[in-house]
């Protein structure tokens, strides 16, 4: 099924922001100075937990050029209102860690900041922390989380357990009935080990607090300006309107910058009581250690099948490490990885619990879709329900799958699915893939003693319409030259919104794409909003920015009826002239139309207000839904372990595409992103809580060498938007794990290998193939 394109939406139109980004020409947090600015240095923790029994900052005092050496002492009481995120203040969505600004007492993972020195440049605020003397108390940190319920030992004392937070079905007679009836059940573990974002650009703010006009000016890296404005003015205890928050170009956050991080805070504070702005950058290993961390889970799982290979019935035990200070509650998504685990399948019953612990190791935060887990487990579960029952784990998901006549489909978690396509996404993937060709050929390759293997990842991916989530806000002002600006509350950051958005507003007021500008990230000119992340751009701030063109659009053409002594119905906008249809002479350009508006009102119609500009929001339905499918070949090395990805093949569902080029470019990111996970991307501890991968010396990123080539297939079932529009911003990461994980998988299944773990390192797959060969039951 397919969306008719229009002149510019679902047209690939060359992106706005290229020009000044890739000729270097953009302005980042750090290309930002004011007068008197002073640059921060956070002294961190270098032991997971401890008291802190003694603090000297005299010789970094005395060294020439620092400005001030603040500890928990000087900055802890100077909070006015709760460190954490809106969404999080009234405790609604459950627990959340005893966040200070500075370590008091003690500390409590790596990177934990006990002091912030202020100075004249970074160079000199560095060299000073090395100088502050910190004496500790050692204690025994908890590091595995799978131990952390259990353990005696507390991360955060005050709140008498580590468990942060815990949630389950109750006990259902009919799913265990369908277990105990089964003609199969099959039970595995499955581990997803922890990394993190690595945006291009680390995190950075400048705050400045000016005590005569007692007003904050903050610029900051960050994907929610308007979140920083309420933080800001909630932990200072300022009213809004004295909190102005720019957030210029952004270097990548991947939720990461959603919310705004504790660090960032601290800065604020300082500068507020410090009376002087303050530059605060962070360096690449405050970024590995102390950003955030995510995709520490580890789940229990079982699938029950009748003969047939019909599921019949799942459960999922899921456990999720959210270290010492998430951003947010435990800063994880354990509901939803539940609740979404039976996923685009047809099963009938569904038990679940989750469990976040607190650790004493870097807090969990959001990161490129945040549930991804319930993907990860789920596909890999279907392989081995596959393998275990001898069905072709393509045909196995042909036998489940949610089909087009079926919908709206009620998942057994009360979820509804509807307007999604995960049956025609599974057969274009397998075609383009080339799925028989390629089981033929892996035949041939172990004939000749080479491994290959093709995965699977199969998902539906959800966009949250609820709460502060649920509505986006657009304005729209046709200037008197017939030009349109765009006021959005979103915060791009690599989502190409001042393009799509554009092409939205183009298309539905009748302009060309090039007089569109699109302004965002400055709380005191765009409308309130909810900044960018979830996948919500293309469905909900499309319909905001469509909402705002149409209401102009109507006005516009109200005043040329009045010029042109023509009724409205017959008049079109189109390239920005209003004209008599099939008379294209009588006609006035819209820049006419402005210039009465605004400075010819007596020439509007009767009654009319002036202006030509509006500011309008956008009611989102509670959640919508896209989907898509991911297929994966590769070759295993069985001698060295390395592994070579073969072909990549994506097939997308997100309803009518705005841009299909950027679609395709926030796919290829995800996928990037979704394969370094499972081959080389790892945060490792070692028992003492020392984070052992602080450089990319030791946290491998894939580069262009390491992603093959991929391939798209667009599948376009309408949305319940107006425009059709789905999200799809997190797919990517969503649906690569466990395609890459999978084909690996695959293609050791002959060794009797079976993989539970990842990252899938060469040295882990020769342990696995080590581990088969010397305990041949597996087989």
């Amino acid at each position: 099924m397919t969306v008719t394109a229009g002149r510019f939406v679902g047209q690939s139109v060359k992106r706005k922001e290229d020009p000044r980004l890739v000729t270097g020409h953009g302005t980042y947090v750090d290309d930002i100075t004011v007068p008197g600015l002073l640059h921060a240095a956070f002294l961190r923790s270098d032991v997971a937990r401890a008291r802190i029994t003694s603090i000297d900052t005299g010789a970094a005092a005395a060294l020439e050029g620092v400005h001030a050496i603040l500890t928990a002492t000087d900055l802890n009481d100077h909070v006015r209102g709760p460190m954490l995120p809106t969404l999080f203040v009234d405790g609604a969505q459950g627990p959340s860690a005893p966040i200070k600004p500075l370590a008091a007492g003690d500390v409590r993972f790596v990177g934990d900041p006990i002091a912030l020195v202020v100075a004249e440049s970074r160079a000199v605020a560095e060299d000073a922390c090395d100088l502050i003397e910190v004496g500790y108390d050692i204690l025994e940190p908890v590091v595995d989380f799978e131990q952390a319920a259990s353990s005696t030992e507390l991360v955060h004392a005050e709140l008498g357990s580590n468990v942060g937070s815990t949630m389950a079905l109750p006990p259902d007679e009919s799913l265990d009935a369908a277990f105990a009836d089964a003609d199969r059940v099959v039970a595995a573990t499955f581990h997803q080990h922890r990394h993190t974002n690595v945006p291009m650009e680390t995190r950075g703010i400048v705050a400045a607090f000016d005590r005569y006009r007692d007003e904050l000016r903050v610029w900051m890296s960050s994907q929610n300006p308007h979140e920083v404005r309420l933080c800001c003015a909630r932990i200072l205890g300022l009213p809004e309107n004295k909190v102005r928050v720019t957030q210029s170009d952004v270097g990548g956050g991947f939720g990461q910058k959603y919310f705004m991080p504790h660090d960032e805070m601290v800065i604020v504070l300082a500068s507020h009581l410090l009376g002087r702005p303050i530059k605060w950058i962070e360096d690449r290993r405050e970024n590995l250690v102390a950003s955030n961390h995510a995709r520490a889970d580890k789940a229990d799982v079982q699938l029950a099948v009748d003969a047939d290979g019909r599921f019949v019935a799942a459960r999922i035990d899921h456990l999720e490490d959210s270290g010492a200070y998430p951003m947010g509650g435990t800063g994880g998504t354990g509901a939803f990885v539940a609740m979404l685990f039976t996923g685009p399948y047809r099963v009938p019953k569904l038990g679940w619990s989750t469990t976040a612990v607190w650790t004493n190791t870097c807090g969990r935060g959001a990161y490129r879709g945040p549930w991804m887990f319930e993907t990860v487990a789920r596909e890999s579960l279907v392989d081995v329900v596959a393998r275990e029952i001898g069905v072709d784990p393509l045909e196995l998901r042909r036998r489940n799958v949610i089909q087009r006549e079926e919908l709206p489909y009620a998942s057994p978690s009360g979820i509804v699915f509807d307007n999604v396509s995960p049956a025609e996404t599974l057969e274009q993937a397998a075609t383009l893939i080339g799925y028989d060709e390629f089981r033929r050929e892996q035949a041939a390759a172990r004939d000749e003693g080479r491994y290959l293997g093709i995965g699977l990842g199969l998902y539906i991916e959800p966009q949250a319409g609820m709460g502060p989530l649920g509505v986006e806000a657009a304005g729209l002002r046709v200037e008197p030259n017939g030009t349109v600006n765009v006021f959005l509350g979103s915060g791009s950051h690599g989502q190409s919104l001042e393009t799509t958005m554009a092409q939205v507003v183009a298309e539905h007021l009748g302009v060309d794409v090039d007089a569109v500008v699109v302004h965002q990230g400055d709380t005191d000119i765009a409308p309130f909003g909810g900044g960018t992340g979830g996948s919500r751009s293309g469905p909900f701030l499309s319909s905001a920015a469509r909402q705002a063109a149409r209401q102009i659009r109507d006005k516009a053409i109200q005043i040329a009826a009045h010029m042109l002594e023509a009724a409205p119905e017959d008049l079109d906008l189109d390239g920005g002239v209003v004209a008599v249809v099939g008379t294209p002479t009588r006609s006035v350009t819209l820049a006419d139309v402005a210039k009465t508006a605004y400075l010819g009102s007596d020439a509007l119609p009767p009654g009319m207000e002036p202006g030509l500009e509006v500011v309008t929001r956008y009611k989102a339905p509670t959640v919508t839904f896209s989907n898509a499918c991911h297929a994966c070949t590769c070759e295993v090395d069985v001698e060295t372990g390395r592994i070579r990805l073969l072909r990549y093949v994506v097939s997308e569902d997100c309803g009518a595409m705005i841009n299909p080029m950027v679609v395709e470019g926030q796919i290829a990111g995800g996928v990037a992103q979704g394969i370094g996970g499972v081959l080389y991307e790892h945060v490792v501890y070692d028992e003492a809580g020392n984070p052992l991968t602080a450089t990319f010396m030791d946290y491998l990123l894939p580069t262009a060498a390491e992603v093959p080539t991929i391939e798209y297939g667009h599948i376009e079932t309408p949305g319940i938007t107006p425009g059709s529009h789905k999200g799809m911003g997190e797919g990517g990461a969503i649906g690569a794990p466990p395609a890459v994980f999978n084909a690996v998988a695959d293609a050791l299944a002959p060794l009797g290998v079976r993989l539970t773990r990842q990252p899938l390192t060469p040295s882990a797959i020769l342990d696995a193939i080590d581990a088969a060969q010397r305990s041949p039951v597996q087989r």
